[in-house]
């Protein structure tokens, strides 16, 4: 405990210090990578993806990189999401425990439009050619308990976002930690989400022909050149929050969550909710997500789960419902086995 509190303070100074004060001002619209916000996993976007505290579950990783360190067996869960306008969202993560060394962890994500007609001005209703938006991004992480209830952990994380021809790439990090009062006791999480470097659009696509001087006669109107498009950040995300497991009887258990959010680019905001389990088998969960939000569009959620033993497999599925007003709701089906 002693050796755990001055890591953990100095780990909240550093998060602190190198997150831009949003002073209740929106920039939505300002950074790239967007997708890395949609949450992947079922269960805890039932609980209104209030995760800072999770550490029960392979995707728990994504909320905290710091749950990392509290996996003990080997598993994989996947992660597939209908999205709005018929996007395609899936997200899959692996866990391999190192015993007293810690664990490591590897997700991929991928968000997906599908084939889209190319339309101009000229030819509104096609020219016949397909283009798609796909965004993907590659993770791995590492954690490892500091001690028996206090885990620290980081993840790199490599990101594309492609349009047609013009793609982005950039890096970024993320660092959690994640302290337990008891085995049964209060819970307390943070971590700083991608923060890293900013990137711009290139391509065949951007290229152009030029005429550096249009009103000169004889002049070379088909220079070939390049157009140059800004820099964007990633949208770096301070999560902070406190869960707390209750046991109601011998058979049921209910846990309880909030977490609250500093994002670079939006406002502030909190999120919250509830799982109940009976017998570890089956679980409902409600919870809302991003109260106090500007102009969010997010709301009230559902899911439920069911897991089992079969051998040495424990295996789970998990699905939940995420109102979103008027761009109406998403859906969320996760899956997933230890061993």
């Amino acid at each position: 405990m002693r050796r755990a509190l001055p890591i953990l303070l100095a780990v909240s100074a550093f998060v602190v210090a190198h997150t831009t004060p949003a002073h209740a001002q929106s920039k939505v619209g300002t950074a790239t990578g967007q997708f890395l916000l949609i949450e992947p996993s079922a269960r805890l976007a039932g609980m209104g993806n209030a995760g800072s505290t999770a550490h029960d579950e392979i995707l728990a990783a994504y909320y905290n990189p710091a749950a990392i360190g509290y996996f003990k067996t080997r598993g994989a869960q996947f992660t597939h999401a209908l999205w709005f306008a018929d996007i395609s969202y899936d997200h899959a993560a692996v866990a391999l425990p190192l015993g007293g060394l810690g664990s490591l962890y590897a997700s991929l994500t991928s968000l997906n439009s599908g084939d889209i007609a190319v339309r101009t001005v000229g030819q509104p209703l096609g020219t016949g050619e397909l283009y798609r938006v796909s965004d993907v991004s590659f993770s791995v992480g590492y954690g490892r308990l500091i001690t028996d209830l206090f885990s620290l952990g980081v993840q790199m994380h490599y990101l594309q976002e492609s349009i047609f021809n013009t793609s982005a790439r950039t890096f970024a990090m993320s660092a959690g930690t994640l302290y337990r009062l008891s085995d049964q006791g209060l819970e307390i999480g943070s971590s700083l989400n991608y923060f890293g470097t900013s990137s711009r659009f290139s391509g065949r696509d951007l290229a152009i022909l030029y005429d550096a001087d249009p009103d000169e006669y004889g002049d070379n109107g088909n220079l070939p050149a390049d157009q140059t498009t800004g820099r964007f950040p990633v949208p770096v995300l301070f999560r902070v929050g406190i869960g707390l497991p209750v046991r109601l009887t011998p058979a049921q258990k209910l846990r309880l969550a909030i977490d609250a959010y500093h994002p670079s680019d939006d406002t502030e905001s909190i999120s919250l909710g509830g799982e109940w389990a009976y017998r570890d088998v089956v679980a409902l969960r409600t919870g809302y997500q991003n109260l106090f939000q500007q102009d969010s569009e997010l709301g009230l959620t559902f899911g439920a789960g069911f897991q089992s033993r079969v051998g040495d497999y424990k295996v789970r599925a998990d699905y939940a419902w995420a109102d979103h007003r008027r761009l109406d709701a998403t859906h969320r089906i996760t899956v997933g086995v230890n061993y």
